[in-house]
């Protein structure tokens, strides 16, 4: 096996442990619980986990999705996260090698997928993740190979401020919230990772695949959009196709011209 394999299976392997993290995460941070305290139990016969238990993916295998005590049934949410933070930080170490720009996408996608999951579950997305999530973004940004500090800084105030004018149109159009206060700071961090041309990119892909998935949804219902899932889709898409893809519109356009 090449250094290069060694190093992305090594890496997946730290994912699967953030990843087993980030579900306590997302369970509880929207709830305003500590991540710390208690320590995770069953949620019907309360009973501590036990560590041989809480090895990510394996135990839930293992134990056949349910709780050694009690039999209750533990949600595949557990391990499909597990693996999927594990797969993105196992895919970042072998596109970037283990570098500083690596971790920055590993940790940015996280942070995406996490906001997904309270957004999803509870149509909350945690300071943690958002206002946690820029203050990270602008530390790591004068190691990032394409943003600097200056750029990330103007990205996340103007991530921030995209999002606030749209919802204050929207309160002055339809009259009510149009944009949830989680959204508008969930775009400061994306702006922080990702720029200010990011940023435009990442809610025209939001917005678009949010009409496209959610609005038929929504005008049926009357539900909520979780628009912070869409958010995350379309900053996931801009971090790892967003140069290619405009790169592909400059060129369509240009030749249509």
């Amino acid at each position: 096996m090449s250094g290069l394999w060694v190093e992305a299976v090594g890496a997946g392997f730290m994912g699967l442990l953030i990843g087993s993290f980030l579900n306590v995460c997302a369970l509880r941070w929207p709830r305003d619980g500590s991540v710390i305290v208690p320590r995770s139990r069953c949620p019907e016969c309360n009973t501590p986990v036990a560590w041989h238990d809480n090895v990510p993916v394996v135990s839930w295998i293992v134990l056949g999705g349910a709780c050694r005590s009690c039999g209750r049934r533990i949600s595949i949410q557990y391990p499909v996260v597990e693996l999927a933070v594990g797969l993105i930080w196992a895919g970042m170490a072998l596109h970037h090698g283990l570098t500083i720009e690596a971790f920055r996408g590993g940790l940015f996608l996280t942070i995406l997928l996490g906001i997904s999951l309270s957004d999803a579950r509870f149509y909350i997305i945690p300071d943690q993740f958002s206002l946690g999530g820029a203050v990270l973004g602008l530390a790591l940004a004068p190691f990032a190979a394409a943003i600097g500090f200056v750029q990330a800084v103007i990205g996340a105030v103007s991530g921030f401020t995209l999002l606030w004018v749209v919802g204050w149109l929207g309160r002055k159009v339809f009259k009510k919230e149009a944009m949830g206060g989680g959204d508008i700071k969930m775009m400061a961090m994306v702006g922080a990772f990702l720029g200010s041309q990011g940023v435009l990119l990442t809610v025209f892909l939001g917005s678009l695949v949010g009409t496209i998935v959610f609005g038929p949804i929504s005008y049926r219902t009357g539900k909520l959009v979780p628009f912070g899932i869409f958010l995350g889709v379309g900053a996931a898409v801009t971090y790892i196709w967003g140069d290619p893809l405009v790169g592909w519109y400059l060129d369509w356009a240009l030749g249509a011209s």
